[in-house]
């Protein structure tokens, strides 16, 4: 179970509770966790993460043929989800990554900025 967050922050559910997230919102919260997190920084768990934070030092021709192998290197042990495609736009100083992904069946988008430091509050998610 993943507990909704909104500006780094955990979301109250009015009864001194969490406001819980489920089906296609938790799958989307951890998928952003997966992406947000450098691979490698959680010594016990080496495998959890991405290493979409690289890309800034790579050839801007390969970058997003990389970042579609970091995506799909990361969502590996997600269940039922599929990256179908990714898509890296500049922007200002850095560059927005859009990863549109398949769960069940369901098309869902996850946007984030690259080669700056990342957080989960910085990034944004819908359902198709």
């Amino acid at each position: 179970m993943e507990w909704k967050l909104s500006a780094g922050d955990y979301v109250p559910d009015g009864t001194g509770g969490l406001t819980a997230l489920s089906g296609s919102g938790e799958v989307l919260a951890r998928a952003l966790y997966r992406l947000t997190a450098r691979r490698g920084a959680l010594p016990f768990l080496p495998a959890l993460g991405s290493r979409l934070y690289q890309l800034g030092r790579e050839r801007p021709s390969a970058r997003e043929a990389l970042a579609a192998q970091y995506v799909a290197e990361a969502l590996q042990e997600e269940p039922d989800l599929t990256a179908r495609s990714v898509k890296l736009t500049p922007k200002g100083e850095g560059t927005d990554l859009a990863v549109y992904l398949e769960w069940r069946g369901e098309g869902l988008t996850l946007q984030l900025p690259l080669e700056r430091p990342v957080g989960p509050e910085e990034a944004e998610y819908e359902n198709d």
